[in-house]
């Protein structure tokens, strides 16, 4: 294919491999441009649900490869990947790795991965050159699997691209949804930040990567301009909404779960410097701002 063709969505065929919310923005973004969407999901409503968005889809759950998702996987330019490893690593490539490895079509491969993996650095700026600190169970597992797919993009001469995401929000998924269904918590812990992305961004962020914009088997953070504790976000848009916040709760009166605490031990802030001058990415909603607003004033719809 010509590098023209290359950068021509309309002559992609995209499957991801878990579509997803973020996967799903993403071909929502392509699908107008002519290309071709197709992807994955766990169940038989799930991949209901992908055939109404008037996309292909295909039930995959581990080994066992139909053989329309056999057709699939030899014919895709394009894959996206999103589903979490395990403890024996990834799974996608576990499964389906060597069918794409022997594929001539593939052209790109990208992997949505975690600032997780950097660990908690006490509110310093970390970017995409520094090492990871006691990043935890499920950080040290992403970054494996992000080392495996980069080692697999080398052996087998593809393109691999690795994609930090923070917190990601986007119309259903925000603080504006939490407040108007009563479920919004303000949690206080002093000191503590994180980025966050609109999901719509981080679909930009993949296109440019997708067209070729990308430096081969790189890693980048996707993030937005400014971290900031959550517990602002919510009051935020509150204030927008024209109703109370919710009182503020302290950290150790929280109640979390594991998993949950897990995501408040860690506090940094993350560059997406690389994202920006690598690929040319100009947020739309560089702050939660600006994300927040148009959720709330229904234009993120």
């Amino acid at each position: 294919m010509t590098d023209d063709r290359k950068r021509d969505p309309a002559a992609w065929r995209l499957l991801c491999l878990g579509l997803g919310y973020t996967a799903s923005a993403l071909a929502r973004r392509l699908a107008p441009k002519g290309a071709s969407i197709s992807g994955t999901a766990r169940t038989s409503d799930g991949v209901e649900h992908i055939g109404r968005c008037g996309w292909r889809g295909y039930a995959f759950d581990g080994p066992i490869i139909a053989p329309e998702l056999a057709t699939a996987l030899s014919q895709a330019t394009h894959v996206l990947l999103s589903a979490a490893p395990d403890d024996t690593g990834d799974p996608v490539l576990r499964h389906v790795g060597d069918r794409l490895a022997q594929s001539s079509s593939l052209e790109w491969i990208g992997y949505l991965s975690t600032v997780s993996v950097y660990g908690d650095h006490k509110g310093a700026w970390v970017d995409e050159t520094t090492a990871p600190r006691d990043p935890g169970r499920r950080g040290e597992m992403r970054l494996n699997a992000e080392q495996a797919w980069l080692a697999f993009g080398e052996k087998h001469g593809k393109r691999v691209d690795i994609f930090r995401l923070p917190g990601i929000y986007g119309p259903g998924r925000s603080a504006v949804d939490q407040l108007q269904a009563g479920t919004a918590r303000r949690i206080a812990k002093p000191g503590q930040v994180f980025n966050r992305v609109h999901v719509d961004d981080i679909a930009t962020a993949l296109e440019a990567a997708m067209s070729g914009a990308s430096v081969h088997n790189n890693i980048y953070n996707v993030t937005d301009d400014e971290p900031a504790p959550a517990d602002e976000v919510v009051a935020y848009a509150a204030r927008l909404l024209g109703v109370e916040p919710p009182p503020l709760i302290p950290f150790a009166e929280a109640g979390f779960t594991p998993i949950a605490r897990s995501f408040y031990d860690q506090s940094k802030r993350v560059s997406n410097r690389r994202m920006k001058e690598s690929l040319g990415v100009k947020l739309a909603y560089p702050t939660y701002r600006e994300g927040i607003a148009a959720i709330a004033s229904g234009r993120d719809r």
